[in-house]
């Protein structure tokens, strides 16, 4: 069973805690201590709920609706835990993604979320009607943090972060 990653967003104090538990799944940051709590687990006493930023665990496939769909940055800041469960990609408002299509009559995935593909790397694949295979290189190297599946067609747009020159 493949398991699909967590997604934690930027949220309020209200949203993740009530009466020093937790309502729901969240990680807890105040300066470089970072605590994750599932619902109904106890708030430590050290966490000043005033000072500590919270991220509730948001559903995997709503990503996009954190994602600017006119400039491609993000909207607030977001934790995206890997199938690994030990692998972190931490994204911040304001960082810029790159929208890549993959548009043919039958399309494959070749680099999956977590993958970092380079500018040489095929990360998918479109086959035409014709039967003609092409292979979809990124333009920038970067790494695959979310895949959008059109659900009326095989249509893909890969969310990639792009890695700094």
């Amino acid at each position: 069973m493949e398991k699909i990653p967590l997604l934690f967003v930027e949220s309020t104090a209200e949203e993740c805690v009530e009466d020093d538990k937790a309502k729901i799944d969240c990680i807890i940051i105040q300066k470089n201590i970072e605590v994750r709590l599932k619902k109904e687990e106890k708030l430590p006493a050290f966490i000043d709920v005033k000072k500590a930023k919270f991220m509730k665990k948001e559903v995997y496939d709503r990503f996009r609706f954190y994602v600017d769909k006119y400039e491609h940055r993000m909207i607030c800041d977001v934790i995206i835990v890997l199938p690994d469960r030990r692998t972190e990609i931490r994204l911040y408002k304001g960082d810029e993604l790159m929208l890549l299509p993959v548009e043919g009559y039958v399309s494959s995935i070749i680099a999956e979320v977590g993958n970092r593909v380079r500018k040489s790397d095929a990360f998918a694949a479109i086959t035409t009607k014709k039967g003609e295979v092409h292979y979809l290189k990124p333009p920038k190297n970067g790494t695959v943090i979310y895949i959008d599946e059109f659900t009326n067609r095989p249509h893909y747009v890969y969310y990639l972060l792009p890695e700094e020159l």
